[in-house]
């Protein structure tokens, strides 16, 4: 929090602080602190761009009609009375340390208003821009807020690529009112084999493998220009200016020996770890998740998938077509093996109960499977997963109904689930915040579910 990232004198020094925010949010901040009951120190979210199926996942509707519950079977799984699909065999076997939440629903059918309020909590209001500085902030965002690394070590990084559809970026990844120093940093995963091998990259993504065996000067100095071709706001204007700054500073500590550095280099992992994740960016990237987390990166986002999801159609979430063979053959498998590889992964590290690992997508997808052999968005109900980090496995909590097309008991939200992350990582989510112009705001407008 501000109290900790900086000294009275610096933040009223800066005006506004070069977050953006207040001196009562400052004062504020000063006086809170996170819980020393906190479970979850860090914080992995795994993000299924495109709108993740229910059906084909963790709410499996074996007694609705064929029309409905799909071509695919539900198995047991390590819980009595618990039911996955048949293509998530690998998660089935960890669902003693999961909590799955069937009764999520939101209005928001479109990619962009789905994403946005998954990630912030909040609906959108016409004309979000995606780097706007009016725009809620990210859940990603938000965590960081409350966490003091050490030198060198972003507070919040995601990866491997900003979200977009149809060419255009999303609005709801940064820190939008929090300011520019909030923003997680972007990072491109250094491994793993695209779908059909071709990288989407649609930013300028900050990547390491360029400088991890340069000279500590000409490496800054590369870094520091890729860095500053990411900068949209004009040269010369204060905002501007904060931004490159403390860029520059993040750049120059992680080149001159932060653990993050180290963390990057995938080829020093153990070979064997490396292919439990397996070759794909969506493994890889969860493998760099853990190992940034590790190495004291507080809150990690990670886009999960087998290729990039810069938009388009193709190998993504976002099944309007083919949806059985896309789900069988590329998107489940790829998933199951990379998310169940995590949590292994934590587990023997002994990193697991101090770690909450997030999974969030857009919204589900429909009961009734269209023309095309797909199904198409679904905001009225879908489900979510949490683990680790405190959070009781082996649960299941509300429930869709019979025909998995809205809630059937517990309705919940995504600013639910977002209380719930919050509470279990210390943080009271009722906190009110204030931004540049002075505006209260509560970082969150839901309450915890009962998962701990």
């Amino acid at each position: 929090m501000l109290s900790i990232r900086h000294s009275r004198r610096d933040f009223l020094r800066s005006g506004v602080g070069l977050a953006g925010l207040t001196l009562p949010t400052f004062l504020q901040a000063r006086n809170s602190s996170l819980s020393s009951a906190a479970s979850a120190k860090a914080c992995i979210i795994i993000y299924t761009w495109g709108g993740m199926s229910h059906f084909e996942s963790f709410d499996p509707k074996p007694e609705a009609p064929v029309d409905l519950r799909g071509e695919f079977k539900p198995i047991p799984t390590a819980t009595p009375g618990m039911q996955f699909c048949e293509h998530v065999p690998l998660l089935a076997k960890h669902s003693e340390k999961l909590a799955v939440v069937r009764s999520v629903h939101h209005k928001q059918g479109g990619h962009q208003q789905g994403m946005y309020v998954t990630l912030t909590g909040h609906d959108p209001v016409p004309g979000i821009k995606a780097k706007g500085r009016n725009n809620h902030p990210s859940l990603t965002s938000m965590l960081s807020y409350f966490h003091d690394p050490a030198v060198g070590t972003p507070a919040a990084i995601r990866m491997p690529y900003s979200m977009y559809d149809n060419g255009k970026q999303m609005a709801g990844e940064g820190a939008g009112w929090l300011g520019s120093k909030h923003d997680p940093i972007l990072l491109r995963t250094p491994a793993g084999e695209p779908y059909g091998g071709v990288n989407r990259y649609t930013d300028r993504e900050l990547n390491l493998l360029l400088n991890l065996e340069k000279e500590r000067v000409s490496g800054r100095n590369a870094l520091l220009e890729q860095l500053e071709g990411t900068l949209s706001a004009r040269v010369g204007s204060g905002t501007a200016y904060d931004q490159l700054d403390h860029f520059r500073k993040m750049a120059s500590d992680i080149l001159l020996g932060s653990p993050v550095r180290k963390a990057y280099d995938l080829e020093s992992e153990d070979p064997r770890i490396r292919a439990m994740y397996g070759d794909h960016m969506g493994g890889q990237s969860l493998l760099l998740s853990r190992r940034l987390v590790e190495a004291g990166v507080p809150v990690v986002q990670a886009v999960c998938s087998a290729s990039d999801l810069a938009g388009g159609g193709g190998d993504n979430w976002d099944t309007h077509r083919d949806h059985f063979p896309k789900m069988k053959n590329r998107l489940l498998p790829v998933f199951d093996r990379a998310a169940s590889a995590l949590l292994t992964d934590l587990e023997m590290r002994g990193m697991l109960e101090e770690t909450l690992v997030v999974f969030l997508t857009d919204f589900g997808r429909t009961p009734k499977i269209n023309g095309n052999g797909g199904r198409d968005h679904h905001p009225g109900v879908y489900s979510l997963v949490l683990a680790g980090g405190g959070i009781r496995g082996g649960q299941v909590y509300g429930s869709s109904d019979r025909k998995g097309a809205e809630p059937g008991s517990d309705p919940c939200s995504p600013a639910d689930v977002h209380a719930t992350v919050y509470r279990a990582m210390g943080i009271n989510p009722d906190m009110e915040l204030h931004d540049q112009q002075g505006r209260p705001f509560r970082i969150c407008d839901g309450q915890p579910l009962p998962l701990t």
